[in-house]
């Protein structure tokens, strides 16, 4: 039971100043006529203001409430080196025994695991809703057990009581780390790229060690060891080997008696792209479709063309001499002797033999393709003739033979069964509304002993479109000179641009339009396994996780040619695919766990929350501390000791109001000193 006034006033307060500033004017003056009973006049003013101010004595039963403390459990995955678990378990029991047996005391005890996607430690987010689900005034303090390492410091609450930190771990600790300060999306083939890395000793490394191995490894191929100095950052250059995606892997072997190898290894996936095509674009005469191959390899801002036109026929006799027919000379001998392998594509449209390619050159573009080159063969009736490119040492190489027949009639172009589930046609059908224009012309050919792939066909499902790889390189052969009557509109048009973009990237080996290609793209934790094939199945995928263990995945058809299966990758690492003769590398999460980043338990990112209530971090290494009471606003921590402030909280079952001046007695006391005072004054 407490008891205490308080005023519950009849009028205003200031109504009440008033009164009484009027009041003592009158005492004043009573005092200046010399009344002798002006003292009486003022108790009777008094007695009747304290009415008016109303004073009520108010009692309260009250029932006491218990003191919360906030005991959080930090078991994120850092928590999880060395001998750190069982400290945490030792010093979390001891903990729940001592304030078990505080008087007027309950603990809340919170857990904290890793945050979502690689989020690291969130113990102030933890915090902060474990105090929103308690009353502020109850909380007497908190005390988390950890390392130390918490990634949302940003993100601590106002505290209503100290806090205070228990790190776990040794003095001896050390741990060595592989950074990579830079790490760009993409780079241009065959240009070095600059990768800044550091090997770096955090807490109590062994001394005298200056250097350390360092391996490097693309695509999960065999790694090679450089020596690097610890603790300078180190510029790297690396020349990425292919077009697509690079899986780069550094690692740093473990060192004795360091903490975790899981942030000795960082994973680096770069994209390789190619700085500029160049395309040799060779027209034999000029026609309609010269232009649509000059504008569609002219849009690509990638693309340097080199274009030569024979604008006119040597069979047009007026005497003047072959080599002196093109505006400017033909420079034959530097651009298919000299410079030849300068180009990433070479495309002969309508050519036909006329002197002014010898067989030699024409041999060397053979040589060209097999050493990795690409050709593509836009064949008109020229293709037919005695003439035809074909009977050359291009023959060699090409994927199907002229017949000498020249069809001339209308027909639509269609995908094969083959080009449904080949990349340079698949879906072709989709980038077009409605039904594709016909073409009016085409080039009887035939596949040479089974080569070639057919993926369009023309009149009477005779081959259209023929592709074939030979040696390192590709070649391409498309039977007709009327592809441009889809850029034109004819009957509506067609994909002709796409088809030719497809068919000049396939050539020059991109990566998304290889025919048989096992890839996965990474979202997070999950992969996309894709697998792109020519055949009609295809067995199930092998994985093989960081940690060694393999699992098989069946893969599912969602178009031709094309099969998928999503999964999620169990850890942070180099995963492995493989799926028939294709294999892949994918890396999942980021260079490196955000938890390993930094291991040393270090109180020094909490510490500002702490100075701001007056808590303290101590290390378990040296003791549990004791737990001491402490008034609000005083140090709440000390050599040794660590203080809870006790917060008299409580709940009032009852109130009981008694007014210390009930009507009776101010009228009673009023009447008795207003009447003794005029009686003093009338005896004077």
């Amino acid at each position: 039971m407490t008891g205490t006034i308080v005023f519950d006033p009849l009028l205003p307060w200031p109504v009440l100043a008033v009164l009484a500033a009027l009041s003592a004017v009158g005492i004043v003056l009573a005092l200046w006529r010399g009344l002798t009973g002006w003292a009486l006049r003022g108790l009777a003013a008094l007695v009747v203001l304290g009415a008016l101010a109303g004073p009520v004595l108010r009692q309260e039963d009250r029932a006491p409430l218990t003191d919360i403390v906030l005991l959080v459990d930090d078991r994120s995955a850092s928590q999880g080196l060395a001998d750190r678990p069982g400290q945490t378990d030792a010093a979390v029991e001891s903990l729940e025994s001592r304030l078990a047996a505080r008087p007027n005391t309950e603990v809340r005890r919170v857990t904290v695991g890793d945050g979502p996607d690689n989020a690291g430690t969130e113990l102030m987010s933890a915090v902060s809703e474990a105090l929103a689900e308690e009353p502020s005034a109850r909380v007497a303090g908190t005390i988390i057990v950890s390392d130390g390492r918490l990634h949302d410091v940003e993100r601590a609450p106002d505290l209503p009581a100290p806090m205070h930190l228990l790190l776990t771990g040794q003095p001896e600790d050390w741990d060595r780390r592989l950074i990579v300060r830079n790490a760009p999306a993409f780079a241009i083939l065959g240009e070095p790229v600059t990768l800044t890395i550091r090997v770096e000793d955090m807490g109590a490394a062994p001394e005298g060690e200056v250097q350390a191995p360092l391996d490097i490894s693309v695509d999960g191929g065999e790694p090679q060891r450089f020596m690097v100095d610890i603790g300078r950052d180190i510029d790297l250059p690396i020349t990425l080997p292919h077009g697509g995606r690079n899986v780069i892997q550094f690692s740093v072997p473990e060192a004795e008696g360091e903490l975790t190898p899981r942030n000795n290894t960082a994973l680096i996936q770069m994209n390789g792209v190619r700085d500029r095509l160049r395309v040799l674009l060779v027209s034999g005469e000029p026609h309609a479709g010269g232009r649509t191959w000059r504008n569609l390899l002219k849009s690509d801002s990638s693309v340097d063309l080199v274009h030569f036109t024979i604008l006119r026929p040597p069979s047009k006799q007026d005497g003047v001499p072959v080599s002196e027919l093109s505006l400017i000379a033909f420079p034959t001998r530097e651009l298919f002797l000299e410079k030849i392998h300068d180009f990433d594509l070479i495309i002969f449209d309508r050519y036909k033999r006329r002197g002014i390619l010898p067989s030699l050159y024409l041999d060397n573009v053979r040589q060209y393709v097999e050493d990795g080159g690409a050709v593509l063969i836009a064949a008109g009736p020229d293709f037919a003739s005695a003439d035809s490119i074909y009977r050359s040492p291009l023959s060699e190489i090409l994927p199907a033979r002229p017949s000498a027949r020249v069809i001339e009639r209308p027909y639509r172009p269609q995908v094969t069964e083959l080009g449904s589930r080949h990349p340079v046609t698949a879906g072709l059908i989709n980038e077009w509304d409605g039904d594709w224009g016909r073409w009016l012309r085409q080039i009887d050919v035939a596949p040479v002993d089974g080569r070639g792939q057919v993926v369009m066909s023309g009149v009477e499902e005779r081959p259209l479109l023929v592709l074939e790889r030979v040696g390192e390189g590709r070649v391409a052969l498309l039977a007709s000179d009327h592809a441009w009557l889809w850029s034109r509109g004819y009957e509506g048009g067609g994909p002709q641009l796409e088809l030719l973009r497809r068919l000049a990237h396939w050539m020059m080996k991109e990566p998304e339009l290889e025919e048989e290609a096992l890839w996965a793209e990474p979202t997070g934790q999950t992969m996309q396994i894709i697998r792109r094939t020519l055949s009609e199945t295809v067995p199930p995928v092998e994985i093989t996780t960081p940690s060694g263990e393999v699992v098989t995945l069946e893969l599912e058809e969602v178009s031709p040619g094309r099969f998928e299966t999503i999964w999620r990758g169990p850890e942070i690492g180099l995963y492995r695919l493989k799926n028939g003769e294709e294999e892949a590398v994918i890396g999942l999460g980021p260079a490196a766990p955000r938890e390993f980043e930094a291991t040393i338990a270090t109180g020094e990112t909490l510490q500002p929350v702490l100075d701001e209530v007056r808590g303290g971090a101590m290390a378990l290494s040296e003791g549990m501390p004791s737990i001491r009471d402490v008034r609000p606003g005083r140090p709440a921590a000390g050599r040794g000791w660590i203080g809870l402030t006790s917060r008299d909280a409580h709940v009032t079952q009852d109130v009981t109001l008694t007014s210390l001046l009930p009507p009776w007695l101010v009228l009673l006391l009023a009447a008795s000193l207003i009447l003794g005072a005029w009686l003093r004054e009338g005896r004077r």
